[in-house]
């Protein structure tokens, strides 16, 4: 009897992804939050589900939305998908909580659906990058060239670095820039090991040997994330995974999940070679800068082995790089694969420049918490006198209640009619709202509140533009 294969790509349309998409969501780990903060549970992340319903992940974001709220929405999808493939345990053992938790999130339903609507949240998020040109007739030699332009070269402080050394409150800024390293940094390495599995040549114990160096040689206390958790403690922060999961910017997720896309996905290999190569060669001097920047706003006090060491790790690193990895990649696939490896550099390039520009933009935005509160007065009056018309959602709250972390796609006018709210705009940073007092949220930044009355009666306006209400 003969048989007719039949094989067709795998397809969600867009009603069968929001609907996945809401039932992976809608796991009860993944449910608000009524704490700020996730005490020692790392399966427990706040995915909102009641949003999700609304977003469209069906197509790709085009650059200049590539940080709104539906790309924070599937940032945060892709974050907790990638990590089902990683071993999480809580520090101080099971409880009854975390136990329900570490079933929840490593069942084979959570997995499975995580799997499906994967493909569909990275093209939304990582779409952008299409637009990425890599031309020209690539060489060994060139690529070479092109590579090693970077190494032992001296960069400018970044914005974010700018922005904590001119912020109001440098600690805070300094806090929440630690704070967005986390997601990467306390699970270290873990997307490279996607690739050092498998049967490839000498490559891959090259590659092995980078792998060793993040996890200290074998031994913990050595262990580059175990650095990093000493950063945390000694500036007052703790370091349960994910604990500050609502204080994490869309563009720091980003960074994160973009290692993930490129390991998780093995037809992106070559790209990972680039990306590996931009990051392990420009952290020599950002982490020499870090270290200095930590010191100057906590003093002596901050543990900054996690960056120093990085100095000297990363200079060894990016060499193996280049001289280990790619170069005898492309004697044995051929010179066919150089535009990837480009690519990687610069898509990665591209998503550390807007993190930089996005962190920063933040640190104002906590900064000018006080100047919004003020410029609520303005906005408002042009609101109450129909001089600006603006959609406006009327929400009641009880006491205690959390607005998880969210941002808007334009600006907006937070006004409370009665009641008391906490305004929060980042790790340790808010305003508290009385009747008939409010604020200007500015698009894109992250924010949350807590109702602190027994009840609160506010509006939010959407207004577009705060900025064309002033005029």
């Amino acid at each position: 009897m003969s048989f007719t294969p039949h094989h067709t790509p795998f397809e969600l349309d867009p009603a069968q992804l929001r609907e996945l998409a809401l039932d992976f969501a809608s796991n009860p780990i993944y449910l608000d939050n009524k704490e700020w903060e996730n005490e020692d549970n790392p399966y427990h992340r706040q995915l909102r589900p009641q949003i999700i319903k609304y977003l469209d992940f069906s197509k790709p974001l085009p650059a200049g939305e590539i940080l709104d709220y539906s790309a924070l929405a599937a940032n945060r999808l892709l974050a907790t998908i990638y990590e089902a493939d990683l071993m999480f345990l809580p520090k101080k053992g099971m409880t009854d909580s975390t136990w329900a938790g570490f079933k929840n999130f490593y069942s084979s339903t959570n997995r499975a659906r995580g799997e499906m609507i994967r493909p569909y949240l990275e093209k939304h998020v990582f779409g952008f990058l299409d637009d990425i040109e890599v031309s020209g007739d690539w060489t060994k030699e060139s690529l070479a060239a092109y590579l090693g332009r970077i190494q032992g070269q001296a960069t400018e402080p970044s914005a974010s670095e700018k922005a904590i050394r001119e912020s109001s409150d440098p600690k805070r800024a300094a806090r929440n820039w630690l704070i967005q390293f986390a997601p990467d940094f306390l699970s270290e390495a873990s997307p490279m090991i996607r690739n050092v599995m498998g049967y490839y040549g000498p490559v891959q114990s090259e590659w092995f040997k980078i792998v060793i160096d993040e996890y200290g040689y074998g031994v913990h206390g050595t262990k580059h994330s175990t650095l990093f958790e000493n950063t945390l403690a000694s500036v007052g922060l703790s370091a349960d995974l994910h604990r500050y999961w609502q204080y994490y910017l869309t563009s720091s997720l980003m960074m994160s999940n973009y290692f993930h896309y490129l390991g998780k996905n093995h037809e992106l290999f070559f790209r990972y070679l680039g990306a590996l190569y931009y990051t392990e060669t420009t952290l020599v001097d950002f982490c020499r800068r870090a270290a200095d920047l930590l010191t100057d706003v906590f003093g002596d006090d901050a543990d900054v082995k996690y960056f120093t060491e990085h100095v000297h790790i990363d200079v060894h690193h990016g060499r193996m790089a280049l001289e280990k990895l790619i170069m005898p990649i492309v004697d044995q696939c051929g010179e066919s694969v150089i535009p990837e490896i480009v690519r990687g550099f610069e898509e990665f390039q591209a998503i550390a420049q807007i993190a930089d520009d996005d962190f920063a933009e933040q640190v104002r935005w906590m900064d000018a918490g006080p100047r919004n509160k003020v410029l609520h007065a303005p906005v408002w009056a042009k609101i109450e006198s129909g001089e600006v018309e603006a959609p406006v959602a009327h929400i009641v709250e009880p006491r205690g209640e959390l607005s998880n972390t969210h941002q808007h796609d334009g600006d907006e006018l937070c006004h409370i009619v009665s009641g008391t709210m906490r305004f929060v705009s980042g790790y340790d940073s808010h305003q508290i709202l009385e009747a008939g007092e409010g604020t200007v949220i500015w698009r894109n930044r992250l924010h949350g509140a807590i109702i602190d009355s027994e009840e609160c009666v506010y509006e939010i306006h959407s207004v577009g533009d705060y900025r064309a209400c002033l005029s």
